[in-house]
């Protein structure tokens, strides 16, 4: 979808008009039938006119196309300016500008990412290299029009108020900068030097017209790379039961396309490869030239199993394939084939930053695709705000008159395979009575520790081995760090112990990143990966008097938006909002506690449940 399309000399007599924000604003309303923001008018304004001193030398011709605001396929996200033609061997070029009116940026330790004044104060955002090569790679891999005709793309950035410093050329962008370079405020003729380089004839704008007008599916060149990429990767082989829901899926795929809409549910607890599940068939049904999506709430496992995947903790071009799960407020019914959704427990009813986008994340889902796969978990829903239940998908999926279709998935993995761990932490939570009322003849290493200092050299004993252990814990202290990279956050001064939460420095990745056993996770960023051991600190949020599972809301960190709204619910409905709050810092627990596929490790910052727990592993006389 473009918003502005036209020539160099069309788009001439629009900004001699002196209403090109309003021109834009207008075609805005009109093909995507929402308004803008003022601060977005303020920024054509602007950036359009220094974009015009660029483009008005005499050796770009006069009938290049001009495209403004294009939308990218399969996201929201739109390339601020485009001209087109050809070069001088007559090959068709595209070049895309990405526009910033940034006057300062600080560098950041994460991979494309940069800090700069965005609204109120500075936020982390991608470095504009990485926006303008990412929307160019997107492009290439799935419209068919640039693919098939082999259209260059040629993408840079301009920063037309942005003065030389060290950061935003920084050697540490450097892989980004070769495939999109920066042009600063000093650098007009530079930029208007790069466009000359691939415009020397025009198109009249139909080459960006074709693009628009052009189907919309997987590249060769990407299906090709996803296959060989899960060829013989030992993270993605399925098994049995996976084997079964995964060929299942595909056939349903198939039945979708020819106009029956398809949702499946897939139960599984942890360790039985859903995840597994999930990444195999986003490969498999990107290989037969069908759009989709893997589509998960947290960032975390998206970040994760696209580094599996790939081989590399840096962003990479097939970001595009995995979504977060607000991002289909506004799409069009059965835009995509199939959307494959991991941890569909965690899904919410509103999208967006604020919470105020959209109706119901499962319906938009839902409206979205010709087929949905939920993989879900019911027991590993751990805030207030997730909805994702199955009956809740039936539900939706009745409303779109789609035909249902119900799996299980068994215990394949985590915690060695045996359904009997997690029956044990069942009962030891008091979630449900199980006849597991300890560990006995469960090949499963599950100790109590008595202090941190004991458990973190556990952990990092095992670490040590294969850089798959790590440290987390329950949300019960404030994330300092967070705005003072000196600070400490998980404070025992009786243990004369301290560590810091993880996200700032390796984001989503911190489960992965090799030196993140100094830090300490928790359920964001731990949801739904899985390690070989996991340290477990259980904070006073959960405790143990006479025998008897407790929780306390209120001894959760103020900065934990998991139960953010608990004390209004308990004036609602006390009794309904107790079971509620005791289900979810239960399930957060039961989840920490299940990251860990050969053994798990745990300190309670309460002594008697450390005693209660450790009980639990004294065998019956």
């Amino acid at each position: 979808m473009i918003v502005y399309r036209s020539t160099k000399s069309g788009f001439r007599e629009d900004l001699d008009t002196g209403n090109i924000d309003g021109i834009i604003q207008e075609a805005f309303q009109r093909k995507l039938h929402r308004s803008t923001s003022a601060k977005e008018l303020e920024s054509w304004w602007n950036s359009l006119h220094f974009m015009w001193d660029v483009i008005s030398d005499t050796g770009i011709p006069e009938n290049s196309g001009i495209a403004i605001e294009c939308q990218i396929p399969q996201t929201s996200k739109r390339i601020d300016f485009i001209i087109s033609g050809s070069d001088s061997t007559d090959r068709t070029h595209v070049v895309i500008v990405e526009l910033k009116q940034w006057t300062t940026a600080e560098r950041t330790e994460k991979d494309g990412i940069v800090r700069t004044a965005l609204g109120r104060g500075l936020h982390e955002t991608a470095h504009p290299s990485y926006q303008a090569w990412s929307y160019a790679a997107m492009l290439e891999d799935f419209s068919e029009t640039v693919y098939e005709e082999n259209i260059t793309l040629k993408p840079c950035a301009y920063l037309h108020n942005y003065r030389e410093d060290e950061v935003i050329r920084h050697s540490f962008y450097q892989t980004y900068l070769d495939k999109a370079p920066v042009f600063l405020k000093q650098d007009k003729q530079k930029l208007r030097a790069f466009i000359k380089t691939f415009i020397h004839s025009g198109d009249e704008g139909q080459t960006m017209y074709r693009i628009d007008q052009g189907r919309i599916r997987p590249s060769k060149q990407l299906t090709e790379a996803l296959v060989s990429m899960i060829r013989g990767n030992q993270n993605f082989i399925l098994i049995d039961d996976q084997k079964l829901v995964y060929e299942t899926a595909l056939r349903l795929c198939e039945v979708a396309r020819e106009g029956t809409k398809q949702v499946m549910i897939v139960e599984g607890g942890p360790g039985t490869g859903k995840s597994v599940v999930a990444i195999n068939l986003l490969v498999e049904i990107t290989r037969r030239g069908m759009l989709t999506q893997y589509v998960t709430k947290n960032a975390a496992p998206r970040a994760v199993y696209q580094s599996k995947l790939t081989g590399t903790l840096s962003k990479t071009r097939f970001a595009a394939l995995f979504q977060g799960s607000g991002r289909y407020v506004d799409a069009e019914k059965d835009v995509f084939d199939a959307l494959v959704v991991d941890e569909a427990h965690r899904l919410n009813e509103k999208s967006g930053m604020y919470q105020n986008m959209g109706e119901n994340q499962i319906k938009e889902i839902i409206h979205a695709a010709a087929c949905s796969v939920f993989f879900i978990d019911e027991d590993q829903r751990v805030t207030l705000k997730d909805i994702g239940s199955k009956e809740e998908i039936r539900r939706w999926a009745r409303q779109q008159g789609a035909i249902i279709h119900e799996y299980d998935l068994p215990s394949q993995f985590r915690c060695n395979g045996s359904d009997g761990y997690l029956a044990f932490l069942d009962n030891a939570l008091q979630i449900r009575e199980t006849a597991n009322v300890n560990l006995a003849e469960l090949d499963y290493d599950f100790r109590v520790v008595d202090t941190p200092n004991e458990l973190d050299r556990l952990i990092r004993e095992k670490n040590a081995v294969d850089n798959r252990s790590r440290l987390v814990a329950g949300y019960c202290w404030d994330w300092n760090s967070k705005k003072n990279a000196r600070a400490m956050d998980i404070i025992m001064e009786e243990h004369d112990y301290q560590r810091q939460w993880n996200l700032s420095v390796d984001g989503s990745l911190w489960i992965l990143a090799p030196d993140s056993i100094d830090q300490i996770g928790c359920i964001h960023t731990c949801q739904g990966l899985e390690l070989n051991y996991v340290g477990v600190i259980i904070g006073d949020d959960l405790i143990v008097r006479d025998g008897v599972v407790l929780v306390d809301p209120s001894k959760r960190s103020r900065m934990d938006a998991s139960i953010k709204g608990y004390k209004k619910l308990l004036n609602e409905d006390p009794e309904s909002a107790r079971l509620r709050i005791k289900a979810l810092i239960k399930n957060t627990y039961r989840t920490l506690m299940t990251r860990g596929m050969k053994g798990c490790y745990v300190y309670c910052t309460d002594r008697e449940t450390r005693e209660y727990l450790s009980s639990l592993l004294v065998l019956p006389i």
